[in-house]
């Protein structure tokens, strides 16, 4: 073979590396969402990943929410035991340094799910809801550990527009929060970004997840 045949060769190949290496979470023939479901075994995990190809059962009820403290909460809003505690502690640490950060959704039923969904279809269209909805017995609210906060400008539709949400940004960790739907992640969650979503996961699993700027389902794809 020729030098000159062999360098472009070697050129081709190395362009091919690295447009695999930028490419490699998009799917060019269709979604990969919503295929090959597979039922949850391990639902009470603090880490458990629900997602759209990750599925919970209808008659799943976490065991042990409580209820939030209305001081940290819009209205009558339910966690998990350890969830909620962190939240509660979250909030009044950054009410201390003059912010407020208020639950604004928290556990919602698959029976709650379903009708939301359907909301969105019926309102928005299939493929809108898809985007900012999860079909019932995939959405984290069902786990009792995922959370929509809002700031003091009473809109969890604007948290990033709040002064609270750099704070959550920074700290949200620290309490074993981590942002669910991040921006520049969404052909890997499946969801647009959503700046007022989080979702407890433990302070050791959250630190982990903020210092790589990884997703869920990069942890779990990551730890394994």
């Amino acid at each position: 073979m020729k030098e000159e045949t062999f360098k472009k060769c070697v050129y081709v190949v190395l362009f091919l590396l690295i447009m695999l290496f930028y490419t490699k979470d998009i799917h060019f023939f269709g979604t990969h969402f919503y295929e090959h479901i597979k039922q949850i075994k391990e639902p009470n995990s603090i880490s458990v990943l629900v997602n759209k190809n990750n599925q919970l059962a209808a008659d799943y009820i976490p065991h042990d929410l409580e209820k939030i403290s209305l001081d940290y909460a819009n209205e009558e809003q339910y966690m998990r035991k350890e969830a909620k505690e962190h939240f509660e502690r979250l909030s009044e640490d950054a009410r201390k340094l003059g912010y407020q950060i208020i639950a604004s959704s928290t556990y919602r039923s698959y029976t709650y799910q379903e009708r939301l969904y359907h909301y969105y279809i019926e309102t928005k269209g299939l493929e809108y809801a898809d985007l900012c909805s999860a079909r019932p017995g995939h959405s984290e609210h069902q786990t009792g550990l995922a959370i929509d906060v809002m700031g003091s400008n009473q809109d969890y539709d604007a948290f990033a527009d709040s002064i609270e949400f750099p704070w959550m940004t920074e700290n949200a960790y620290k309490y074993g929060f981590i942002l669910r739907y991040p921006k520049g992640k969404e052909n890997i969650t499946g969801f647009k970004y959503e700046p007022w979503h989080y979702r407890y996961v433990g302070i050791k699993i959250a630190k982990i997840i903020h210092e790589n700027n990884w997703t869920l389902e990069e942890y779990h794809t990551n730890k394994e």
